[in-house]
């Protein structure tokens, strides 16, 4: 007997979908985002396509199709592979496979309402952040780090419209970029939110993304950043919410540990006054806020070969030294780092880097998707920190994607004892693969490997091809 379905009916709740990402109802943080929950996102957006008792791409069928896209690389994340699985799928459940033309898929896929896929990524980091051992949090506060990135997308009239390329690149030679900023848990690694627009224009850069996501913060958060948001207004923001801040002093602020109120060494209490009011500021929140604020200075030694500055100030809201000590703040910014390496996760092991869509709606689809599937894959690396006693960061990434990637067709297909000991075998997997501490790691920012000698494409491609058949005196077709 099938898992979850008759035989030759079609899949259409959305368990299918928890189970491929090998979640099962009881499990620790299960609860975080069930199935139910899931369909009623679906009926409050009145979501109902393929009703038909002989339809095949059912929301269920759909969602699970699109993130199956995301665990695969190169080939096998196209539409057309999509479909291949959803075909084996079926064949499994002894219905007759489904059209290998992708264009009803597609159709389906367009159908998924961006503001579901955010709201089921958002919906599970908070569940799962709620449900965290409170020995995985930092000193019993929830941290979230914040970073920004771009991705890149094919080059149509749509996509340049809405993400325009770099004004350096030359017209027909480059391609859309996006800008986003992400936040993310410190102690989950999942993502909270995300923020996205264009890459150059007015109110594109990653402290008005940020400014889009401080409704998502909890009274009692501390936020940690590097030296980019290190601004007298984004502090002020801040702290207006009750959030507290852990990031770098920005580079053109002065330092001057004579001033202010000392602290100990290298450690003091300074004032900082209120600048003019900025442009994209409005008169009313400027009067709104102070006038001038508090702030604590740490200077930090870097003792360790290869790590460069040899010191560095780190600027904070966390003013008591008896209950913050200067190494507790300076181990805390240490952290900042997983921010790389989350954005790492997303854009490298799962290829977000590079977007295949077309159109500016299903670019921003594609990009939830893949922060969806991030999400539940964090969701059962955190199952395996529950049951190994392991903090969830010191779990491989990289493993529990290949883990649920590899099971992703046979979970859905098997019996209930078959699920349990497939989820148990890729548990003890995920705590078998552990990240290295390796903190006096040291590597050349370069790579071994040479690329392929080919030439670079410096004009557009419908030019340098009518040049090519100008030279071989043939015709452009």
């Amino acid at each position: 007997m099938l898992l979850y379905h008759k035989v030759g009916s079609t899949p259409r709740r959305f368990r299918l979908l928890l189970t491929s990402f090998l979640q099962r109802p009881g499990l620790p943080f299960a609860d975080a985002l069930p199935e139910e929950a899931i369909q009623e996102a679906f009926d409050r957006e009145d979501v109902s396509f393929g009703n038909d008792e002989d339809a095949v791409y059912t929301p269920a069928i759909t969602l699970w199709a699109f993130l199956s896209q995301v665990l695969f690389k190169e080939e096998h994340r196209s539409c057309v592979a999509a479909v291949a699985r959803v075909a084996v799928l079926l064949v499994a459940l002894k219905r007759g496979a489904c059209s290998s033309n992708n264009g009803a898929y597609c159709r389906a896929r367009s159908k998924l309402p961006q503001k579901i896929i955010r709201q089921l990524t958002v919906d599970l980091a908070d569940g799962c952040e709620n449900q965290v051992d409170k020995e995985w949090l930092w000193r019993g506060r929830h941290v979230y780090l914040v970073d920004g990135t771009t991705v890149s997308m094919p080059d149509t009239p749509e996509n340049q419209e809405v993400y325009p390329q770099p004004a350096t690149q030359q017209k027909g030679l480059g391609f859309p970029v996006a800008r986003a900023v992400v936040l993310m848990s410190l102690a989950t690694g999942m993502l909270k939110d995300m923020a996205m627009g264009p890459y150059t224009g007015k109110q594109t850069g990653e402290t008005a993304l940020l400014r889009q996501l401080l409704d998502r913060f909890e009274p009692g958060d501390i936020l940690l950043a590097d030296r980019y948001y290190c601004s007298y207004f984004m502090i002020a923001l801040l702290m207006e919410r009750g959030i507290d801040f852990v990031t770098r002093i920005h580079q053109r602020r002065p330092i001057n540990f004579r001033r202010g109120r000392r602290l100990g060494k290298n450690d003091h209490v300074v004032t900082w006054e209120r600048p003019p009011r900025p442009q994209w500021m409005d008169q009313e929140t400027y009067d709104r806020m102070p006038v001038s604020i508090g702030v604590r200075e740490i200077r930090v030694q870097v003792d360790q070969p290869g790590f460069r500055p040899e010191s560095f100030v780190v600027v904070t809201t966390l003013t008591d030294a008896e209950e913050y000590a200067i190494d507790d703040i300076a181990e805390l910014y240490h952290y900042r780092w997983l921010a790389e390496l989350d954005i790492r996760a997303i854009k490298i092991t799962m290829g977000m880097d590079i977007l295949r869509c077309k159109t500016p709606q299903m670019v921003r689809k594609e990009v939830w998707a893949c922060l969806l599937a991030y999400n539940l894959i964090r969701q059962t690396m955190l199952q395996a920190a529950w049951e190994s006693k392991h903090p969830p960061r010191k779990l491989s990434f990289t493993a529990a994607m290949q883990s649920i990637a590899a099971s992703w067709l046979v979970m859905v297909l098997s019996d209930d004892a078959a699920a349990v000991r497939l989820i148990e075998a890729a548990r003890a997997n995920l705590a078998g693969h552990l990240v290295g501490n390796r903190p006096g790691r040291v590597e050349p920012r370069a790579v071994k490997r040479r690329p392929k000698p080919h030439d670079l494409l410096t004009k557009p491609r419908d030019q340098a091809r009518a040049e090519l058949l100008a030279e071989s005196g043939k015709e452009s077709p």
